[in-house]
């Protein structure tokens, strides 16, 4: 099964899949409001007005199973999104990204290595899943990597064409 056939659900519900990003660098991010990490928000809007005409696109995928810290609503996540920071990209449903219940985008995610070269469960919120154009995971950065970070960003440019 390919990363374009997994079934998911916009924030509003709608269905959806990568498959409508077909042809686009990705960064998949699990996301949180009430987060340490959450102002990880400003850096990955940044990144979608920088490089969205270029074939790019970061999707948000809020969780709530790191210390209870996504609460809200959908409306609510919207909200907050939009109102605080400014997010234009697209948010999905909340997703379970660890245990039982995980999401099957995040079970084929968590197969892929870090720079460590370590698979395995999330970490936190904002674990950040690069994507190639052809729907392959080509990178994974872990919560403390912050999005603008030379690294992640070199890896971005990488996927998009010159």
């Amino acid at each position: 099964m390919s990363l374009y056939d997994i079934p998911l659900r916009t924030l509003n519900g709608a269905p959806a899949s990568l498959a409508d990003y077909r042809g686009r660098a990705l960064l998949v991010v699990n996301v949180a409001s009430k987060c340490g990490l959450t102002p990880q928000y400003s850096g990955l809007e940044r990144l979608q007005q920088q490089y969205g005409d270029r074939g790019f696109s970061v999707l948000g995928f809020p969780s709530n199973q790191f210390a209870g810290q996504e609460p809200g609503s959908a409306e609510e996540i919207a909200t907050f999104c939009s109102t605080t920071y400014g997010v234009s990209f697209p948010l999905f449903e909340k997703t379970d990204v660890n245990g039982p219940d995980r999401h099957p985008l995040y079970a084929e995610l968590t197969r892929t290595e870090d720079g460590a070269g370590e698979a395995g469960d999330v970490q936190w919120n904002f674990e950040k899943f690069l994507i190639d154009t052809e729907g392959a995971v080509v990178g994974r950065f872990r919560p403390r990597t912050e999005p603008e970070a030379a690294e992640l960003t070199a890896a971005i440019e990488a996927q998009l064409p010159a």
